[in-house]
């Protein structure tokens, strides 16, 4: 059963189920949404992978990445887009696709850095707010049930513990002797302390989402078990 087919009569007219999934770098929620949006009919969309785009962009153009009025000035001359694909969501920043360029580490590191300011984050929470308006999406990333969509039909916060998330993040990159296990978690760390710490949009759970350990977890069951949270939410909301 689709999330259309469960929420028939349950939601304000013109809107379809919205799914929110937070949580640490490495915690597996892109594979995750990527599995609810397959399972239950959903758009997929990719916060993390917009901020990348954007870090991309600052990065060719040799910005300082601490400088946030130089920030604020490319982001006027900025457009992203997310397109669905069979694997993944395309990318695409002023109309190029670069799918394949934002997933390495200094683009990423790069992204963590851009989105401790404000104004960048309210920039992106615009444009996301855009692209799930009208429901039917599962969007994921680090403050969409407490920020972008506190209204979200279901709320999910994804975590491991960090040396777990280090080492997925670390088999995701592929073999590469200039890069070891030990650094990418140590980077992780860093990463988590500031996206837990920044003034704006911490990344915390919402009161309201349901907390998933997957530690001790593969990524395939970590899926399963987010699959049976929203199905029982979307079966909650139908019986209303």
């Amino acid at each position: 059963m689709t999330a259309q087919e469960y929420s028939v009569g349950s939601l304000p007219a013109g809107r379809k189920p919205i799914v929110a999934i937070d949580g640490p770098a490495g915690a597996g929620k892109s594979t995750i949404a990527r599995h609810l949006a397959l399972r239950f009919g959903l758009l997929n969309l990719e916060t993390g992978a917009m901020y990348r785009a954007f870090a991309l962009k600052a990065l060719r153009m040799h910005l300082a990445l601490d400088e946030v009025a130089a920030l604020d000035e490319l982001t006027e001359q900025t457009v992203i887009r997310l397109e669905a694909g069979d694997a993944e969501n395309r990318v695409l920043i002023d109309g190029e696709d670069v799918t394949g360029l934002i997933r390495n580490p200094a683009v990423t590191d790069a992204a963590s850095r851009v989105s401790v300011f404000p104004s960048i984050r309210a920039w992106m929470v615009r444009l996301q707010q855009q692209m799930g308006a009208a429901g039917g999406v599962v969007m994921e990333g680090r403050d969409i049930g407490t920020v972008v969509f506190p209204q979200a039909e279901v709320k999910i916060f994804l975590d491991a513990a960090p040396e777990v998330r280090g080492m997925r993040r670390f088999d995701q990159m592929g073999p590469s002797p200039s890069v070891q296990p030990d650094e990418v978690i140590r980077d992780l760390r860093a990463r988590d302390e500031r996206d837990r710490n920044r003034a704006d949009s911490p990344l915390k759970p919402a009161p309201d989402a349901v907390f998933l350990d997957s530690t001790h977890m593969t990524l395939g069951e970590a899926a399963q078990a987010a699959e049976a949270i929203v199905a029982s939410r979307l079966e909650t909301l139908a019986a209303q």
